[in-house]
C-alpha cells in the first residue's frame, strides 16, 4: 500500500506542473482547450493528495510498522481515537496534510470562482499549481511519509504524550489549514494583477477566503491556548512561543485586510494597501510554515522537527521575491478612485486601525527572528521572553480595542459635530462609570483598571447600535426577540462582525484579569494536609496510579472548600508577615464556616520512552475565576507536589470561542441583499468583519 501513497504523489506533482504549464501557454496563446485541461488537472490533483492521505491513515490503522512514519508515531496501544492525531504528528504527515487542505480549498475556490474572473483565473490557478507543486515535491523527495524500515519493528514507539489531548482533534489542524488557506486570497490578487485587472472584481472572493482563514485561524489558537492551559503545567495559555507567534501575526496582518478591504468595497480606497496587505499575510505564512516544520527553533509546539529548513527558507524568500515584485510592477496602476476627505472618518478610523495591527505584528516578528539573527551573527543563543512582548505589544493591543470601539461609530467621509456627540455620549459615559466604580470599590493596577473602562466603551457603543436597530423594528411591530434577529439577519456581515467584537471583548476580560490579577503559591502535601489559597483551602484525600507499557500514571483527589477569612486569622496573619500568599495545614479538619465546594483530580503521567511528563491539571472555573492546581510531582515518601493559581476571569477566555465562531459563521453565510432599514439611522456603523453597509452596496 505504501507504494500506492508513493504513487499517487508523484501524479500529484506531474498533474500539478501540467497545471502550471498549460494555463500559462493557454492563456499566452489563447488555447481555452488547453485552459479548461489545466483546470481539470487541478481537481484531479486533489485526487493524488486524497489517496496519497487515505494510504497513510489505513497505515495507522492496520499497525503497519514497516512504513517508518506509522512506527514513529503509533503503537499497538494507541487508541484508534488518535489515528488522526498521529497523521499530522510528525513533519512529514503535516506536509501531507497541509497539500491535503490545500488542494481542497484549491479546487473549490476554482469551482465556485465567479465568471466575471475567467481572464485572470489562469494566472490564479498557475499560482495555486506553482504552491502545490513545491508541496508534492517535497512529500516525494525529501519527506516522504511512506518510507519504509528494513527491520520491521514488533510495536511502533507511539504517539508523542502531548498530543493525547482533545485539543489536538483541532487545534493543529485549524493551525496548519488556516496558514495554508492564505494561499487562496493570496492567488486570486496575484493572478488578477498579473492578467492586468485593476479593478475590484476580485475583492469578493478574497473577503470570503481571508475571512475564512481568519476565523480557523483564529479558533486554532484559541484551542491551542486551551491546550496549553490545561495540558502544559506552567498555569498559562500564552506565552508568546513562536509557533503561537507565526500564526498570530498572518491572523494580524488579516484583521487589517478585512477592515480596509470595507474601504475599497464601499469607497474604492486603499487598493494598493490591500494588496500589499495579502502579500505581507501570504509571506508571513510562509514563514509559519518555515519555522514549523522547517526547525529553525525550539518550541514545546515543535513536534515535527526536521531538516527542511534551508527548502523552506528559499520557498518564503522565493514567495517574499515574487508577490512584492509583481506588486512593485502593477503599483502605478493600483491608485484609489478618490483621496481621504476627513481624518474624522471611518476611512481614516480603519487606516489607523490597520498600522497599529501591523505594529503589533512587526514588534512579535522582531521577537521570534531576533534569535534566529544573533545565533546566526554571534553565534550566540538567546531567546526573547513574554515581557518584551507583553511590554511592547500591550499598549498598542488596547489602542487597537479603543479603534474597535471608535471606526464603528464615525460615518464615511467625513463626521460632523452632531453625529459624534450622538454616538459617543453613551460609550463615554459608560467607560468613565465603569473605571470610577472599579476605584470606589478599592480595585488596584491602573492600568488594569484604564483596560476595563475602554472594555465598557466599546461594548456599550455595540450595545447602543443593537438597541437603536432593534427598538426601531420593535416600533413597526416586531416583538424584542424578533427585532433584534431580524436586525442581525438583514445584514449579516455587519452584525456577525459586532458579536466577533464582543467575543474579543470577553477575550480582552480573561487576558486582564489572568495577567493583572493572579494570585500564586505552591507546597508538597502528606495525605490528610491542606493548602489554603485566598478564601479556598484544597485538602489531599486520596490518591491511585497505574501502570501501561508506555507510561506511568498517578493522580490525586483533592476535596475544595471555600473558607471565611475569620476561621483562619492566625494562620493568614503568618503567610502575610512572610509574604507568602498561602499556607499548608497539617490538621484539615473542618472549621465554622467552611463550604464543600467539590472535587478535583490532577492528573501526572511519565512516559519512559519519550522521556516526557504529561499533566492534566484540576480546575475548578466558575464565571469569576478559576482555581488551578498542577500536580508537579509525585513524590517518594507519598508526598504531592503542587503549583496552586487563582486566575480570575479565566473562564471568560473560553466564553469568547463560540461567539467568535457565530460571529464569522454569520458573517460569512451567504446573503443576496444587505439590510433595508424601516428606518433611517444618522450614521451606518462597520465592524470588523462585513462590507458596505446601506441597501444598495454602492460607492459613494
Amino acid at each position: 500500500m505504501a507504494d500506492l501513497g508513493v504513487i499517487a504523489l508523484l501524479l500529484g506533482m506531474v498533474l500539478s506542473i501540467y497545471s502550471v504549464v498549460g494555463s500559462i501557454v493557454g492563456e499566452k496563446k489563447g488555447m481555452a482547450e488547453l485552459v479548461v485541461s489545466a483546470r481539470r488537472a487541478m481537481y484531479m490533483t486533489l485526487l493524488s493528495a486524497a489517496v496519497a492521505s487515505g494510504v497513510l491513515i489505513n497505515a495507522f490503522v492496520q499497525n503497519d510498522f514497516s512504513v517508518k512514519y506509522v512506527a514513529d508515531h503509533s503503537n499497538t496501544l494507541m487508541d484508534r481515537a488518535f489515528v488522526w492525531v498521529a497523521f499530522y504528528a510528525g513533519n512529514e504527515g503535516s506536509l501531507l496534510y497541509i497539500l491535503l487542505i490545500l488542494t481542497i480549498l484549491s479546487a473549490l475556490s476554482i469551482w465556485f470562482a465567479p465568471k466575471r474572473l475567467a481572464r485572470s483565473m489562469p494566472w490564479t490557478i498557475a499560482i495555486l499549481a506553482v504552491i502545490q507543486l513545491f508541496y508534492f515535491g517535497v512529500l516525494s523527495f525529501f519527506a516522504s511519509p511512506f518510507e519504509l524500515l528494513d527491520t520491521i519493528p514488533v510495536d511502533g514507539r507511539g504517539i508523542n504524550p502531548l498530543l493525547t489531548h482533545p485539543g489536538m482533534f483541532s487545534h493543529p489542524p485549524l493551525l496548519m489549514g488556516g496558514l495554508i488557506s492564505i494561499t487562496i486570497p493570496f492567488a486570486f490578487a496575484s493572478g488578477a494583477l498579473i492578467a492586468g485587472s485593476y479593478g475590484d472584481d476580485w475583492i469578493d472572493v478574497a473577503r470570503v477566503s481571508a475571512i475564512l482563514s481568519w476565523g480557523v485561524l483564529g479558533t486554532g489558537m484559541l484551542l491551542g491556548a486551551w491546550w496549553a492551559y490545561t495540558i502544559l503545567g506552567w498555569g498559562g495559555y500564552w506565552a508568546w512561543d513562536p509557533i503561537e507567534n507565526v500564526a498570530l501575526m498572518p491572523w494580524l496582518v488579516l484583521t487589517a485586510f478585512i477592515h480596509s478591504i470595507m474601504v475599497q468595497k464601499r469607497r474604492g480606497m486603499f487598493r494598493m494597501w490591500n494588496v500589499a496587505l495579502l502579500n505581507i499575510a501570504f509571506v508571513l505564512a510562509q514563514l509559519g510554515m518555515f519555522i514549523n516544520r522547517g526547525g529553525p527553533v525550539v518550541s514545546v509546539h515543535s513536534f515535527a522537527a526536521s531538516t527542511l529548513g534551508v527548502i523552506f527558507m528559499v520557498f518564503m524568500f522565493v514567495s517574499l521575491i515574487f508577490a512584492f515584485g509583481l506588486f512593485l510592477w502593477r503599483m502605478p496602476r493600483l491608485k484609489s478612485d478618490r483621496a481621504m476627505e476627513s481624518f474624522l472618518s471611518r476611512e481614516s478610523a480603519f487606516l489607523v486601525n490597520n498600522f497599529l495591527f501591523l505594529a503589533v505584528m512587526a514588534v512579535t516578528l522582531w521577537g521570534v527572528l531576533f534569535p534566529l539573527f544573533s545565533d546566526l551573527a554571534r553565534d550566540v543563543s538567546v531567546s526573547v521572553a513574554a515581557p518584551y512582548f507583553d511590554r511592547a505589544n500591550g499598549p498598542v493591543l488596547l489602542g487597537i480595542v479603543v479603534m474597535m470601539g471608535i471606526g464603528p461609530l464615525l460615518p464615511w467621509r467625513k463626521a460632523s459635530a452632531r453625529s459624534l456627540k450622538q454616538w459617543f455620549v453613551w460609550p463615554l459615559l459608560a467607560g468613565v462609570v465603569t473605571v470610577g466604580i472599579l476605584l470606589a470599590v478599592g480595585v488596584q493596577r491602573p492600568i488594569a483598571i484604564l483596560a476595563f473602562g475602554v472594555l465598557a466603551f466599546v461594548a456599550t457603543s455595540i450595545s447602543e447600535e443593537w438597541w437603536r436597530g432593534t427598538a426601531a423594528r420593535h416600533r413597526s411591530g416586531d416583538n424584542w426577540v424578533m427585532a433584534w434577529w431580524r436586525l442581525v439577519n438583514g445584514n449579516r456581515p455587519r452584525h456577525g462582525g459586532y458579536i466577533v467584537h464582543l467575543s474579543i471583548l470577553m477575550l480582552g476580560l480573561g487576558i486582564i484579569g489572568t495577567n493583572f490579577y493572579q494570585q500564586r503559591t505552591d507546597g508538597a502535601l502528606e495525605l490528610g494536609e491542606s493548602l489554603v489559597i485566598d478564601n479556598y483551602r484544597i485538602e489531599y484525600v486520596d490518591n491511585g496510579d497505574s501502570s501501561r507499557p508506555d507510561r506511568i500514571a498517578q493522580w490525586a483527589e483533592m476535596t475544595v472548600y471555600r473558607i471565611d477569612e475569620d476561621d483562619y486569622t492566625v494562620e493568614i496573619d503568618a503567610a502575610r508577615a512572610e509574604g507568602a500568599s498561602g499556607f499548608t495545614l497539617a490538621d484539615s479538619t473542618a472549621r465554622p464556616n467552611d463550604i464543600y465546594l467539590g472535587q478535583i483530580e490532577p492528573w501526572h503521567g511519565f512516559y519512559p520512552d519519550f522521556n516526557m511528563a504529561s499533566v492534566r491539571s484540576g480546575i475548578r472555573s466558575t464565571v469569576l475565576e478559576d482555581l488551578y492546581v498542577i500536580p508537579r510531582d509525585f513524590l517518594a515518601d507519598g508526598r504531592v507536589s503542587l503549583a496552586v493559581s487563582i486566575n480570575p476571569l479565566a473562564w471568560w477566555l473560553w466564553a469568547s470561542g463560540p461567539f467568535f465562531i457565530i460571529g464569522t459563521m454569520i458573517a460569512l453565510w451567504p446573503q443576496a441583499s444587505v439590510e433595508r432599514r424601516r428606518t433611517r439611522e444618522p450614521v451606518q456603523h462597520e465592524p470588523v468583519i462585513g462590507h458596505e453597509p446601506g441597501s444598495g452596496g454602492g460607492k459613494t
